[in-house]
């Protein structure tokens, strides 16, 4: 039987690389816009700080690729010569059985590069190279010359493998689907809407509503902003490629699942349920699994980013020693709309779906969690990651009536009379603008789509630019 010749691996290689020979990546992807993580990730590649590879982790179709190669147009117009950049799909079927390092060699021979050359090298859906994880490590040890990239959206089994085996030689980075605040840019109605005025009075909530309906039913996908093909034909979309190949190849082959159906099964209850308190018993006995079972198969949605658990607290922000309870969240909105058809703005689920877009827009460092207490609650409560205090607690109603009735904040205001941290708080309105004063503190009460664009630039750029955004938001 005949094997695949070096001659081919190269003639490959060049193929994908269109740069070697044309001086930049494709036209089509030099017009694509760039999400606001790009920076980031570019920074990150091109630090030599320390000797690290940068895992780009995430959902599948939310443009990791993309990302990828944008980086690669970045390297070249600040200098770098495209000869010393590669790029490698390892799902590529001609790759298959070819060690990383035996593709870097190539690659090296190809272009008469010594060890000690600074290039670039990015490794694209790398969990389907068997012991990723050791070999990407060697390479960074065996080559510090060199700077690594990999990519992967079966994040289970990247995060824990980057974890036990990098030993300080990987730095993860998390791509979220869009956030409102890039779909909106991206479909060029930032500026028209006006979300981050300092006077809003200014605010078009109208049209910010319309566009943040659209982000509910199929804004999460880079592809689907750009093409009514595939808004029309989400579920298509969707379901080759969350459904057929995350529930139904990637998590079954990392984890050794025999019964798809169930964990298909799972996922659907879950996403058409987003917002919704659950509790594995109750749930157990619904989807008739075993408890044991369950967990771990919500475990594995979370791990792929397809699902995100919010936990608990009373009424003194102290989690339960026994968490019976928990509430789940889609991590991209419009997977509910695309498994079961688009909603409007009076459909049933349009609170649990504005949560849901709330909970989108949170990078996963978030220490979010839910308080409920006898006579009480508040939708969402984020704790510091230092001190375990309250820092902000946030509400979320698509409606207007908290406008006449006042006495619906009851709960939230006893919140934060319990916790001093709290310097104010946000109850998320349908498109009701107004403020309360309690004790000093403040209860801004904004449009849930303003807030959520706020809240997504937050989590794109940092508490670097976090202060500067809220200095603006609550006036």
């Amino acid at each position: 039987m005949r094997e695949i010749t070096e001659i081919e691996v190269k003639k490959r290689l060049a193929f994908d690389n269109p740069w070697w020979e044309g001086g930049a990546i494709d036209q089509a992807l030099r017009n694509w816009p760039e999400r606001d993580y790009l920076h980031t990730f570019v920074s990150l590649v091109t630090s030599t700080s320390i000797n690290r590879a940068i895992l780009l982790l995430g959902p599948r179709r939310v443009g990791k690729t993309v990302m990828i190669l944008q980086t690669i147009q970045r390297l070249i117009n600040a200098g770098t010569k495209p000869s010393e950049i590669l790029y490698v799909s390892v799902d590529t079927p001609v790759y298959f059985g070819w060690r990383l390092d035996q593709l870097l060699r190539l690659f090296q021979e190809l272009h008469d590069h010594e060890r000690t050359k600074r290039v670039y090298v990015f490794f694209d859906e790398i969990q389907y190279h068997k012991g990723w994880e050791i070999h990407l490590k060697s390479l960074v040890d065996s080559f510090p010359a060199i700077r690594f990239a990999a990519s992967g959206s079966a994040a289970a089994a990247l995060r824990l493998k980057s974890r036990e085996s990098g030993a300080g030689r990987f730095t993860d980075l998390l791509l979220p689907p869009l956030t409102f605040a890039e779909f909106t840019d991206f479909r060029g109605s930032t500026e028209r809407a006006n979300p981050l005025p300092s006077d809003l009075t200014k605010l078009d909530i109208d049209l910010l509503n319309a566009e943040f309906l659209a982000y509910l039913n199929f804004g999460g996908f880079p592809e689907a902003v750009f093409s009514e093909l595939i808004q029309q034909h989400l579920h298509q979309h969707v379901g080759a490629d969350i459904i057929d190949k995350v529930l139904l190849k990637d998590l079954p082959n990392l984890y050794g699942i025999q019964d798809t159906q169930d964990l298909n099964r799972l996922f659907t209850t879950l996403a058409y349920n987003t917002g919704s308190e659950i509790s594995i018993g109750d749930l157990a006995s619904r989807a008739g699994i075993a408890k044991n079972t369950l967990s771990r198969y919500i475990e594995y949605l979370e791990a792929a980013f397809l699902i995100r658990r919010v936990h608990r607290i009373d009424e003194n922000a102290r989690r339960f020693k026994r968490a019976s309870h928990f509430k789940v969240y889609l991590t991209n909105p419009c997977v509910r709309s695309a498994l079961f058809g688009p909603i409007d703005t009076d459909d049933d689920a349009m609170g649990r779906m504005a949560e849901t877009a709330f909970v989108s827009q949170l990078s996963f460092g978030e220490n979010i969690h839910y308080a409920r207490w006898k006579n009480g609650e508040v939708d969402f409560v984020i704790l510091s990651n230092a001190t375990q205090a309250p820092e902000r607690a946030i509400e979320i109603k698509w409606s207007d009536r908290v406008s006449t009735q006042r006495g619906e904040n009851r709960s939230l205001r006893f919140f934060m009379r319990r916790h001093e941290s709290l310097k104010d708080a946000v109850i998320c309105t349908r498109s009701y603008l107004d403020e309360d004063l309690i004790a000093g503190r403040r209860i801004y009460y904004r449009p849930v789509a303003f807030w959520c664009h706020i809240e997504g630039k937050r989590a794109n750029y940092g508490e670097a630019m976090a202060a500067e955004i809220r200095a603006h938001a609550p006036k």
